[in-house]
């Protein structure tokens, strides 16, 4: 054998079935140290976290290969899902050896082992991981006439221009209340539903649309009503409906691990005419809150008094959130939506969220259930709790933010091989349905703007020169060639692509609020945008874009080239993220290779595919 290595667990040579282990499935595993380090004995050493056990297998000696031995044993993965960290253990007939691990041959006990998930088996739906996601923060999209905010909760009020920045300066008590709205509405959204279809969209989420005091609506004044800036149920359903017909599907935004201390349950301010938990120890919603004491001093998000924490065990929110037969996760179900995507979905307990997808499945099997996660979730710790997102019973997918991080770094001047390495780390430590089912994006509404990201040549200081900053030509053509490419790997990897609405137009800005302008219609970049309809269009057209594994041609430097393939189709995305021309040959099958962005043709010669890539150039060839 010719391979340097012992033990690679991405090679079939060492480990069989790539990545992670549905529970009960036997797993192969070969370890192939050098003859000539004498080592006579290897065993399997697994530290199952969960159970908190550990488990010693001697492998068996089956023989050698070439100029190495072979060790190897078929182990049964845990009975329940898991998450097992392993290494070997090697020594001679004398008792001397070492330990085996991520690094190599180590004798200081230090150990960096590998990962393996056990999972279990469940349906996780395919509409959302094979589909294009359309994210709308829903105050900035459409506004069809200018709303009047009398009456309504908080003291809001609305830009007369749609073209305005947001409010981003400190009120004369030194607060950012977000109390500035656009009026963009869902009767607005349904009048774009034909342009999203053109986008190639297949699902649309909402930033939150219940009613709140805030443009963002991140804290919830009342989950059962639409905000009325917005619209009312009727024009939610109708939405729905208009979407569906499109084949397109909502996703609503949860925020249940906190509300607003202007809501319905906790009402501060007085609002509401029934009694909130700021009001009077007999509201029904007191048990919601954790007081110390009441009424003045309570548990909030972050330390922010604006959004009280919620006691997630209390038995009546559990009820009015999920269990109830009317609960507010059922009810928006049947009202048409599709799927939640949970907000800070590291604030809720395991068995919350296992809760919810049950009440979600029971209401709607074929509904989805996406989580909010910035790191890697199959290891993910929060409140020094490993969480168990992927296991089976919790989330079908997450944010893939070390998607965006990757992709980035690579984009702006890194190697196009530590992209591929983030991504078959994930992969290797996903679910498969999980990692085909992520949710991947250039931007959110709590991150800069892809465009500003990749075509500024530097962060301003202060929030004032962010505010006012806007890119040079220079940096807006170099950004949006950068973007061009973004778009392309994003449109074609493994997960559902999501573009954050205005990125396809070719908005700018930085953080939030800079990040959620209005929505700049007849001023949109067309030829971004037509860019972004021709990827959707393609994914929406070619299967192997949907569901085709995932195979690495080309790692290094600024070129990057993977296939997706299935049975019969085959697509291939190329980048040269440089600003320099370079030169890619790729083996090829046929006798030419299509280019689907500008319908170019390139001859093979002897299976051999030569491509002379000009700076930042892509290609998605068939």
């Amino acid at each position: 054998m010719s391979e340097p290595f012992v033990f690679d667990p991405r090679c079939e040579a060492c480990k069989t079935p790539f990545g992670a282990a549905v529970c009960g499935q036997d797993i192969l595993f070969r370890c192939r140290p050098l003859a000539c380090e004498g080592f006579s004995h290897c065993a399997l050493v697994m530290h199952h976290e969960f159970a908190d056990t550990v488990q010693e297998m001697e492998l068996a000696l089956t023989g050698p290969e070439g100029d190495r031995l072979c060790f190897s044993a078929a182990v049964a993965a845990p009975a329940e899902p898991e998450l097992t960290w392993y290494h070997f253990r090697l020594w001679r007939d004398d008792g001397t050896g070492c330990d085996l691990d991520r690094t190599g041959y180590r004798s200081d006990g230090q150990l960096d082992p590998w990962q393996l998930t056990t999972y279990r088996e469940s349906h996780t739906p395919e509409w959302f991981g094979s589909g294009v996601v359309y994210q709308i923060f829903p105050d900035r999209f459409c506004r069809l006439s200018s709303p009047d905010p009398e009456g309504m909760i908080g003291n809001r009020w609305v830009h007369r221009d749609w073209s305005e920045s947001p409010e981003w300066r400190p009120d004369p008590d030194g607060e950012i209340r977000n109390r500035d709205f656009f009026g963009g509405s869902l009767a607005g959204i349904a009048s774009k539903l034909d342009e999203l279809a053109a986008l190639g969209v297949t699902v649309l989420y909402f930033c939150p649309i219940f009613e709140s005091a805030s443009n963002h609506r991140y804290n919830t004044a009342d989950y059962t009503r639409i905000d009325p800036m917005l619209g009312d149920e009727e024009d939610f359903r109708e939405l729905c409906a208009q979407a569906r017909a499109r084949g397109i599907r909502v996703m609503l935004d949860g925020v249940f691990n906190h509300t607003g201390s202007q809501s319905l349950y906790f009402n501060a301010d007085g609002f509401y005419p029934t009694l909130g938990a700021a009001q009077s120890r007999e509201s029904p919603y007191f048990d919601w809150f954790s007081f110390h004491p009441w009424p003045k001093d309570y548990d909030a998000w972050w330390g922010i008094r604006t959004l009280p924490a919620v006691r997630e065990e209390c038995a009546s929110y559990v009820d009015y959130i999920i269990e109830n037969e009317d609960s507010v996760i059922r009810r928006w179900l049947r009202a048409g939506a599709s799927g939640w995507r949970l907000d800070v979905a590291d604030e809720l307990p395991d068995w919350f969220i296992e809760k919810l997808r049950a009440a979600v499945e029971e209401t709607d099997p074929d509904a989805f259930v996406l989580g909010e996660v910035w790191e890697d979730a199959s290891t993910k710790i929060a409140y020094s709790q490993r969480r168990k997102y992927l296991l089976g019973g919790e989330l079908h997918g997450v944010m893939n933010y070390p998607f965006r991080n990757a992709l980035l770094d690579y984009l702006k001047g890194g190697d196009a091989d530590r992209f591929r390495e983030a991504m078959e780390t994930l992969r290797e430590n996903y679910p498969p349905a999980a990692f085909y089912s992520s949710m991947n994006f250039l931007g959110t509404h709590d991150t800069a703007r892809i465009l500003t990201v990749l075509g500024a040549n530097h962060v301003p200081g202060s929030k004032a020169e962010r505010a006012a900053y806007r890119l040079s030509p220079a940096e807006r053509e170099r950004g949006l060639a950068l973007v061009r490419l973004a778009a392309l790997v994003l449109f074609t990897f493994p997960g559902a692509p999501t573009v954050y609405y205005g990125d396809e137009a070719g908005m700018e800005g930085w953080e939030d609020p800079f990040n959620r302008g209005a929505y700049p219609w007849g001023r949109e970049d067309k030829a971004l945008k037509a860019r972004f309809a021709h990827l959707g269009g393609l994914r929406r057209q070619r299967v192997s874009l949907q569901r085709g594994g995932l195979h690495w041609l080309f790692t290094s430097g600024p070129l990057l080239a993977f296939a997706r393939e299935l049975p019969g189709e085959r697509t291939v995305t190329v980048v040269n993220a440089s600003a320099e021309s370079h030169c890619l040959t790729l083996p090829w099958p046929a006798a030419q290779a299509l280019d689907r962005l500008t319908g170019r043709a390139f001859p093979v010669e002897n299976g051999v595919l030569s491509l002379a890539l000009p700076p930042y150039g892509g290609l998605l060839l068939t």
